[in-house]
């Protein structure tokens, strides 16, 4: 089976407070991670939930997966290239500044579905076959 994967690239916010998210629902089912950044109360988390549920769509519509059987398999949150501005300071010199951006990629995977039958096929005798 195929891993399912979903990125967003160039997304406006550092690594460093996006990947406290990505700790949070890493190798939960999705439906519990979903839950998870509806609460959480971070600026990347309405971001973070619509790629997780791009990457259950990919996985519904191009491996007919269903979504209660997904987890997240992998979650990572790199360094973007940064926007580099300049702000004026004293003397007329220029500062630096960096603003960040992150990449990020959720990598789905299917769990294996437990079975529900017994594998032993004893039978009880009822107090009629037992013999006397």
């Amino acid at each position: 089976m195929a891993d399912v994967t979903a990125q967003l690239s160039g997304y406006r916010q550092s690594p460093r407070k996006v990947r406290l998210l990505a700790d949070l629902i890493r190798g939960k089912s999705v439906d519990n991670a979903i839950i998870e950044l509806d609460i959480a109360v971070k600026r990347a988390s309405a971001p973070f939930k619509q790629l997780l549920l791009s990457a259950i769509a990919n996985a519904k519509n191009n491996y007919k997966l269903e979504q209660s059987t997904l987890y997240i398999k992998r979650v990572a949150v790199d360094g973007g290239s940064p926007l580099k501005r300049s702000m004026p300071r004293m003397g007329g010199r220029a500062f630096p500044i960096h603003k960040h951006t992150s990449h990020i990629s959720i990598v789905l995977a299917e769990r294996a579905v437990k079975s529900t039958k017994s594998k032993s096929t004893k039978t009880k005798l009822s107090t009629k076959d037992k013999p006397e």
